[in-house]
């Protein structure tokens, strides 16, 4: 991808690949029943809202900044049910993907080992690190969301 280090090449692949695999498996999906649990697993709204959640606050700590209380609210409410419909998730999840894919442009490659800090307790990371997690944890609940919604729509 143009204007990204071949360092992070593989993180802007694997959220191009997510975000096809999402958009795929979401397309008719209901709305009544985004908020399904089978089994107690996360409903597939919690998981297209904490992907678009991780992918924000995961590159502003590799930007070496903090959490805003914008970004705390956001986390505090993805795991909440609410009148959404599955439209609105994919358009928030897609632009989060294309906001994430340029904001790896920033990066040239001779700043990725630079020390970053997580969280209140400012645990220790590097910029690829949380780059690369980023990358990971979307494939992770990718995962978890193309399992739940299948058993949902198999169950309906």
């Amino acid at each position: 991808m143009d204007g990204i280090t071949p360092l992070l090449q593989p993180v802007a692949h694997a959220l191009l690949q997510a975000q096809e695999e999402i958009n795929d498996l979401m397309e008719r999906f209901p709305d009544e029943l985004l908020w399904n649990r089978p089994a107690g697993c996360a409903a597939p709204a919690f998981h297209l809202l904490h992907i678009a959640g991780v992918l924000d606050r995961l590159l502003c700590y590799a930007e070496g900044k903090t959490l805003t209380e914008e970004q705390l609210q956001y986390l505090k409410k993805e795991s909440i049910p609410s009148d959404t419909t599955v439209k609105y998730l994919l358009n928030r999840f897609n632009d989060q993907v294309t906001i994430t894919i340029e904001r790896l442009k920033q990066f040239t490659g001779q700043d990725l080992t630079e020390h970053r800090g997580v969280g209140r307790a400012a645990l220790p990371s590097t910029v690829i690190g949380l780059c690369t997690h980023a990358a990971e944890h979307t494939m992770r609940h990718t995962g978890q969301l193309l399992v739940t919604v299948r058993f949902i729509n198999y169950k309906n």
